[in-house]
C-alpha cells in the first residue's frame, strides 16, 4: 500500500520503540518523514533532528525547519514519552513534573505549533495522532504521574478534535497496553520493592506484549485517509486490559 504518497509527516520519539516503527511504516508507504528525538543516533528517517519536546521554543523552531524541509505539513505523530513505577508516597515532585512535562506538555507544544501549518492546508486539512495509554483510561498502581499525564493526553486529544472538527483537522490518540519497547523496560525495572504483585494482573494481558511494528500498523490506519471520519477517538490496543 502507498497510502501516504507525498504526505509530509512530523514525528516525535523517532529514535526507538513505537516512534521508530511508525516512522518506518509511514516512510515505507510513501511519506516524507522528519523524525525528532533527544538524540539522532538511532533515528532512521531521511531527515532527522534533535528536539526536546518540553521546550516550547525549541519545538516551535524545530517545526519551522521541518516544515521548510517538507514544504508543508499533513500529519503529526506525538510519540515521545517517559515513565516509571514508584509508590506515590515516595514519588518526588521533580520526577512527577518531568513525566507530565514530556508526556502531556510536550504533546501540547507540538500540537500548538503544528496546528497553524495544518490550518494553512485549507480544505486538505491534516491529521494529528497522539499517544495515550491504558494508564490514561484506567487507574494503575505505582503510576500516578504516568496516569495523570496520559489522562491529560486523552482529554487534550478530545478537546482539540472538537475544536478543529469543522476545519478539516482530525485529532485522535492510540492507547497502547504492553509494548516491547525501552519504556516498557523502564517500568519493569522500577517495581517498588514492596509491590503487591497481585495488583500487577490489572495492568497485564494474558495475550502478552505486542511489538512496535504492530502498533505502527494502527498508527498508520488512524493517520490515513481511510480513517477520515474518525476524530476524537482513543483507540485502545492493549490485549483486552481495558475491555
Amino acid at each position: 500500500m502507498n497510502r501516504f504518497d507525498g504526505s509530509r509527516v512530523f514525528l516525535t520519539g523517532a529514535g526507538s520503540g513505537i516512534g521508530r516503527a511508525v516512522a518506518a511504516r509511514l516512510a515505507a508507504e510513501g511519506a516524507n518523514v522528519v523524525g525528532v528525538d533527544l538524540s539522532t543516533d538511532t533515528i532512521e528517517t531521511e531527515a532527522k533532528m534533535v528536539c526536546d519536546v518540553t521546550d516550547a521554543a525549541a519545538v516551535e523552531s524545530t517545526l519551522e525547519v521541518a516544515v521548510g524541509l517538507l514544504e508543508g505539513l499533513d500529519i503529526v505523530c506525538n510519540i515521545a514519552g517517559i515513565g516509571h513505577f514508584r509508590n506515590s508516597h515516595e514519588e518526588t515532585p521533580e520526577a512527577f513534573a518531568k513525566i507530565v512535562d514530556v508526556n502531556l506538555n510536550g504533546t501540547f507544544h507540538v500540537c500548538r505549533y503544528a496546528l497553524p501549518y495544518l490550518l494553512a492546508n485549507g480544505d486538505r486539512g491534516g491529521s494529528i495522532v497522539n499517544t495515550a495509554s491504558t494508564a490514561g483510561l484506567i487507574g494503575q498502581p505505582w503510576s500516578a504521574a504516568y496516569c495523570a499525564s496520559k489522562g491529560g493526553v486523552v482529554m487534550l486529544t478530545k478537546a482539540l478534535a472538537y475544536e478543529y472538527r469543522g476545519r478539516n483537522i482530525r485529532v485522535n490518540a492510540i492507547a497502547p497496553g504492553g509494548v516491547n519497547t525501552a519504556i516498557q523496560g523502564s517500568f519493569a525495572e522500577s517495581f517498588p520493592p514492596d509491590a503487591d504483585f497481585k495488583m500487577v494482573h490489572k495492568i497485564m494481558s494474558p495475550m502478552g506484549m505486542t511489538e512496535p511494528e504492530e502498533m505502527a500498523a494502527v498508527f498508520a490506519f488512524v493517520a490515513s485517509d481511510e480513517a477520515r471520519y474518525m476524530t476524537g477517538a482513543i483507540v485502545s490496543v492493549d490485549g483486552g486490559i481495558t475491555a
